[in-house]
């Protein structure tokens, strides 16, 4: 399988990213290339902005996944932008999001799945 992690040195991803490369999974990550987490032995990198679709082109160029993974969208906007850049690339898009995407600052802590957004994803 290949996959497209869309971040892959944050937070939850990298935990995610090391997971996937454990089991077996061609795994490549597409990020701006900032974090101070090392990217996991294994990976291959795409250094470009997801929030530049022009430079996310140009480091795609003709590749294609069977599964890209979004661990950094937080709007719509960046739901739409995805579609319009992974259409055609991948057979499977999954989106995966923190407590961020339900209220940014929170309301009340917890967050729990039952917190309204503070906009519709």
């Amino acid at each position: 399988m290949k996959a497209l992690f869309i971040g892959g040195t944050g937070i939850i991803s990298s935990g995610c990213a090391r997971l996937a490369l454990e089991r077996g999974i061609e795994l490549t990550l597409l990020n701006r290339g900032q974090s101070t987490r090392p990217v996991p032995e294994g990976a291959k990198v795409l250094t470009a902005d997801i929030r530049d679709p022009q430079a996310v082109r140009s480091a795609l160029g003709d590749l294609t996944f069977d599964c890209v993974a979004e661990f950094t969208a937080f709007t719509p906007e960046h739901i739409e932008t995805d579609l319009d850049l992974f259409r055609g690339r991948t057979a499977q898009y999954i989106f995966i999001s923190s407590a961020s995407a339900y209220q940014t600052p929170p309301a009340l802590l917890p967050v729990r799945e039952s917190t309204l957004p503070d906009r519709v994803i």
